[in-house]
């Protein structure tokens, strides 16, 4: 089999450096390009010093002007800028992978949640919304995918059972709790992440919508045509680098039994590579927790029922910058090439 060569576009934040990780141990892929446009010459294990000795940290930084053609491209560039780009990126790769919100909405839905008009309405349509558990059909032998919210990854995989299987209620109000990591501010400084500041804090920054929300409406709308729900979601950061927690409140169609939900659970998720379900009566991790799961692209959903059996409380923890962001983008790579999804994603997350 053919190694592919690859360009990371915008590799000096969290995300470029999560992709140089994985991607060291790939056996189709080679990274042979890195941009930046502050950094221009200095090696990769300097901004991202987990990678010192390997391959990929040896790599050094050029600038955007000057990447060559070659198969596949991960754009990971500010909001915003792929779409502005995504011509010239098209023509230097067969494959494009971006891992910004660019290509994520419909051109409608962009405009509502970003406050303008999408830059390039005409590439929406070629970009498969890059979530596997959701569009693995539609990756298989795509040149376009476009990258997940982390926290609509972690919610959306939370509902995903209770849609599928017709149980949630979707007249009723849904709300979502969502706990992050300061990893998802990126990887510039601010006010805000001075540590002084950010140590310690529980700080609600998004307490009546997210635009990560839009995802989860546009999934639901195309599991469940019709009215879209009231969906409500709050996203608050705590004293955490990586992971997401997503917790999440929703009524149900009928009064259930715990035993509906682990079938609902079950079938949606029995042949998923990187979903498990995590519902224990023993030990300390009896529910999904992000801690076990950083550096890896699992996503751990569990599910709770109310004493009525008439509301549910469904739970999914991811790593943000893996299954919401570069491993997702790689585990898309490997449909889209027709490789085994699993391939160089199989670390398992750390403990303790």
């Amino acid at each position: 089999m053919s190694t592919l060569q690859c360009a990371i576009i915008g590799a000096t934040g969290y995300t470029g450096g999560e992709l140089l990780r994985i991607l060291n141990f790939h056996p189709h892929v080679q990274v042979t390009q890195i941009t930046s446009r502050s950094r221009m010459g200095e090696y990769a294990h300097v901004l991202h010093p987990n990678l010192r000795n390997t391959r990929n940290g040896s790599l050094k930084f050029i600038r955007p002007e000057d990447v060559q053609k070659t198969d596949v491209c991960f754009l990971c560039l500010p909001h915003g800028e792929a779409a502005q780009q995504i011509e010239r990126w098209a023509q230097m790769a067969d494959v494009v992978i971006d891992l910004s919100a660019d290509f994520r909405l419909d051109p409608h839905s962009y405009a509502t949640w970003y406050g303008k008009p999408h830059p390039a309405p005409q590439w929406v349509e070629r970009f498969v919304y890059g979530l596997p558990e959701l569009s693995r059909e539609a990756l298989r032998g795509a040149r376009y995918a476009s990258g997940v919210g982390c926290n609509a990854t972690a919610t959306n995989l939370a509902l995903l059972p209770m849609i599928k299987a017709g149980l949630l209620d979707v007249t009723q109000p849904i709300i979502v709790d969502v706990k992050v990591g300061s990893s998802e501010g990126g990887a510039e400084s601010s006010e805000a992440s001075h540590h002084p500041e950010r140590s310690g804090a529980v700080r609600t920054y998004a307490p009546a919508g997210h635009r990560h929300a839009a995802e989860v409406l546009q999934m639901i709308a195309r599991l469940h045509p019709g009215d879209p729900p009231s969906l409500h979601m709050t996203v608050t950061a705590i004293e955490m680098v990586r992971g997401v927690l997503a917790t999440v409140h929703a009524f149900l169609t009928r009064p259930l039994e715990d035993k509906d939900l682990w079938r609902a659970f079950r079938e949606a998720y029995k042949d998923e590579p990187f979903v498990r379900i995590v519902k224990s009566s023993s030990g300390i991790f009896r529910l999904p927790e992000p801690k076990i799961l950083a550096g890896s692209n699992w996503a751990d959903v569990g599910f709770a029922l109310s004493a009525d059996g008439r509301k549910a409380t469904l739970l999914c923890a991811i790593d943000n910058l893996m299954k919401g962001a570069a491993g997702s983008a790689v585990q898309c790579l490997n449909i889209m090439m027709g490789w085994d999804e699993r391939t160089g994603l199989e670390f398992p997350g750390l403990h303790p």
